[in-house]
Parts: structure tokens; sequence; C-alpha cells
């Protein structure tokens, strides 16, 4: 088997990759993703014990145990490039031999749960109140450079979606791709459900007008009208289609989940976003240390 080369798969000198400053043994197969650096320690702080704490630049990584349940939390920073940094070295630090630099011939399939916040588009969602995420549909482009095949009925869903938005004109291809069915079941009780947008951007691709006029100024009215079926648009945030898209490409589970901070409809901005992603976080460490 070739090897990757050393241009490819950087590793520095303590034999970690590059970006995380992992090696194999400091990251769990179970892994909490958070946009914030600040907030890795807000979800480290309830475990019970903490083995390994790494950093480089805005990736910070914990890893260590609620219970009997090893758990990692990792930083990704803001937006799409982010995310295919973090995903592609997760994956290889469980899925590639770093000495060798060759694929493990059994692939290990890791849980991956983002804990972020994010915009309602449904004056039913309110501010402070839980998403979790059946689809990532991206406005970004990171998963026109990998090759995946979407299923029939998220083909449907997409070719709604674009025939409603028509954003194609614009040079925006948009693309789908859901959640881990097998994660999404733990996380049903009084929380939203729906198809989350991640955008490109915070500003404009998320339809706010400081200084420069917008391209697509009914964005946010036509992702709020959108219907498919029992589908609709929840919310919008900058990491989640990435996940999604790099997960099931990669062959991992993932599930994307979120306090709403602000609601774009009623115009509300949460009076407490920490204790809203307080909460969201004690829910997850529950539901993922209970499995």
């Amino acid at each position: 088997m070739k090897a990757i080369e050393a241009s490819e798969l950087i590793i520095n000198n303590r034999g970690a990759v590059y970006h995380l400053n992992c090696r194999p043994e400091e990251i769990a197969d179970t892994i909490i993703t958070v946009g914030d650096p600040d907030r890795v320690k807000e979800v480290s702080k309830h475990f019970d014990k903490i083995d390994y704490k790494n950093q480089h630049r805005e990736f910070i990584t914990h890893t260590g145990f609620v219970g009997k349940k090893r758990i990692s939390v990792t930083s990704t920073g803001i937006g799409p490039d982010n995310i295919d940094i973090v995903l592609n070295e997760l994956d290889a630090l469980v899925n590639i031999d770093l000495e060798s630099r060759t694929l493990k011939p059994n692939l290990t399939s890791l849980q991956i749960v983002r804990v972020g916040t994010s915009g309602s588009l449904q004056r039913e969602i309110p501010v402070d109140s839980f998403v979790a995420s059946t689809h990532g549909l991206g406005l970004d482009n990171l998963m026109h450079f990998y090759k995946f095949e979407n299923n029939s009925e998220d083909k449907q869903l997409l070719q709604a979606f674009q025939t409603h938005v028509q954003m194609n004109n614009g040079g925006i291809l948009p693309y789908i791709n859901g959640a881990s069915s097998k994660l999404l079941k733990h996380f049903t009780h009084n929380i939203h459900h729906g198809i989350t947008v991640t955008c490109p951007g915070f500003y404009g691709p998320q339809g706010r007008v400081l200084r420069m006029g917008l391209s697509h100024p009914n964005l946010i009215d036509l992702l709020t009208s959108f219907h498919f079926g029992n589908h609709r648009i929840s919310n919008f945030e900058m990491e989640t289609s990435a996940l999604y898209g790099m997960s099931k490409v990669l062959g991992h589970h993932c599930l994307s989940l979120s306090a709403i901070v602000a609601n774009r409809i009623s115009k509300e901005f949460s009076k407490d976003g920490n204790a809203a992603v307080e909460n969201l976080i004690k829910l997850t460490l529950e539901k993922l240390s209970a499995e």
C-alpha cells in the first residue's frame, strides 16, 4: 500500500497531526465539536476526569471521562474551511497508521456531535430552545471538492430547494446531507428538528445588511418559506453541512445540535445565550454518557 506523502499529511515532531496537535491515543471515539475555543473548557468542566489537553492555534482538545464514557471535546473555529481541517485530522487519527502513513485495514467510525449556537428561521422556534439538524444544507462550496452521492430523497429535497430559492443563478450550488439516525434518535424530547442551512459567512450570507448591498436580499424569506413534505428549514449557522458531508464520506456518525440565540423572524436575541449553551452541553453529555 502506497504511503501518504509528508506534504499531504503533516505530522509534527511529537507524532501528532499538525493542526489539532493530537496523537491517536489522545482522542476518544465520541467527540463533541464546538466552534468557540473558550467553549472547550465549558464542556470539559463536566468531565469526571481529564486525561489530555492539547492546543494549537484555535484548535483545543480535551479528552476525559463522564462516568465510564470516554469523550473528547475539540474546538473547530468558525466556518466550513475549519471543518475540513478538523474532520480530516480526526479521521486520520483513527484510520491512518501515522508511522507507516498507510490506511488501516479496519476502519473506525467516530461519533461526532456539534454543540453550537444558531439563528432560528421559524417564529415558533424561540430563542433559548434547541434544534437537532435532520439535514445540513450547504450554501458553502466545501463538499464540491469531494466525491459523494446523495440518496434519492435527498436529491429530490435538494432539487425542490434549488427551484424555490434560485440561488444557482448567482453561482451558488447548494448541497445536502442527512444526520446520523443512530445519534438523532437520542435527541427528540423537547428539541426541535429541521433542516439547518450552513452559510459561508455571518453577515451578507445570512442576510445581514451593514454597508454593503446584498445579491440575495430575500434570502431569509425564501429559507423560512421552504417546505418539502414534512421537511422545513429551522435555522442557519456556519458548520453543519460540512460536518454532515465529510462524516458521510468518511463513514462517521454525526449530529449537529444548536442552542438558538437569535430568532431572525421575530428579531429577538437571547438575553443569556451562555445559559442556553450550558443547558445544551449538559443535555448532550447526559445523552452521550448514557449510551
